[in-house]
């Protein structure tokens, strides 16, 4: 009898420049991926500070075509796609029937009759499970396209002097290029023959500061990632692993699937019903998001508290001798130097101000909640 096997990880098209690197890794999403390079602390600061380089090519890239393409993805997300621009980009969800979130999603309008939707990797299966199945009325097509995509971020104040120091990468006027926008780049694989290869330059994010992401076909991932180290050491560039993402994500008040979202939770509930748009006619999930998820469903608030000991996920959220809600992440801020948190609360604890306890491993920490996003960019 044969034992069984072990799930492989799936690798990065960058895993040897991590290697490289010095890169501690962890499995995320069945993924192989950089946690840190150096310190989470220094990485997350070089982002506040000047910029961070990103390897998030473990993110899904699904493409969905025809003439009916918006239409169909505005009965299949919960946001309104077919009035999106070509060239802009736009945040959205998935919904299962219940209301509850499959996945949250950015989806990029690339011509009158195509979408690129990018979903988190752990949901990757279920997105195109879900896209797949709702094409049913709808004459357009649902094409995979993570596995020849690679995905770079470059995010921080420095991001787009990064961006223009970096002579084998090319993009028109990145300064007049708006927040959830995209343009074509290009670049200078091999300088000898000047050949290059295109670039979906887009100004987003997810770590609250300024920043470009950055598709590509995963065969010159490298040569991508090479250019922009070299170009932007000057500038205070580093790259960044899981970590310093998850707590710069954190202060920025962004939700992440699997603690802040996830099939039984309803939009409105982490205060993102303005994604929803219910006066479509038909979206998959638009009767259960009428109906609400109850008066007492918990909702999404932001907790503050003083001293150094960080609730994290799971940990109970108290009132006085009640449980009233639960922690979904939760960290040390190192931008602000106390601990910060997100939690489900009970609706009549979540007002601005409420005081309440952290059970962080039996001890009581006191917490008050406060508005979010805890940080937010200067202007």
């Amino acid at each position: 009898m044969s034992e069984p096997s072990t799930p492989v990880s799936r690798l990065s098209p960058l895993h040897d420049q991590h290697v490289a690197l010095g890169a501690s890794f962890t499995d995320f999403a069945g993924w192989q991926m950089p946690v840190r390079y150096t310190s989470d602390l220094a990485e997350h600061h070089a982002v506040r500070t000047a910029a961070g380089l990103f390897d998030i090519s473990h993110m899904a890239e699904i493409a969905v075509i025809g003439e009916a393409a918006g239409a169909f993805l505005d009965e299949a997300l919960a946001g309104r796609l077919s009035a999106l621009s070509v060239g802009k980009a736009k945040y959205s969800l998935i919904l299962d029937e219940h209301g509850g979130i499959i996945d949250d999603l950015i989806v990029y309008r690339i011509t009158d009759h195509e979408f690129l939707v990018v979903a988190n990797a752990s949901n990757r299966d279920a997105v195109v499970a879900a896209l797949t199945q709702r094409t049913a009325d709808h004459a357009v097509a649902i094409d995979d396209r993570t596995d020849a995509t690679a995905l770079i971020a470059v995010q921080g104040p420095a991001a787009r002097a990064v961006l223009e120091a970096t002579s084998a990468f090319v993009a028109p006027e990145l300064d007049e290029l708006k927040y959830y926008a995209w343009t074509t780049g290009a670049f200078v694989a091999d300088p000898a023959s000047d050949d290059s290869v295109a670039v979906l330059v887009a100004r987003t994010g997810y770590t609250g500061e300024d920043g470009f992401e950055l598709y590509l076909d995963t065969a010159h991932a490298a040569g991508l990632w090479a250019a922009l180290l070299e170009a932007g050491a000057p500038l205070g560039l580093q790259p960044c692993g899981l970590a310093s993402r998850d707590t710069l994500r954190l202060e920025a008040g962004m939700p992440l699937y699997g603690h802040e979202l996830g099939l039984s939770i309803q939009p409105v509930q982490a205060g993102l019903g303005r994604v929803v748009v219910t006066d479509k006619p038909h979206f998959v999930g638009k009767e259960a998001i009428e109906r609400g998820p109850g008066d007492d469903a918990r909702v999404l608030v932001g907790l503050a508290a003083e001293g150094r000991r960080a609730a994290r996920a799971g940990y109970p959220v108290m009132a006085g001798d009640e449980v009233v809600g639960e922690i979904t992440s939760g960290a040390l801020s190192p931008t602000l130097g106390h601990p910060i948190a997100m939690a489900f609360v009970h609706p009549a604890h979540a007002a601005v101000g409420a005081q309440l306890d952290l059970d962080v491993r039996g001890s009581r920490i006191p917490a008050t909640v406060v508005p979010l996003p805890f940080y937010k960019k200067e202007a």
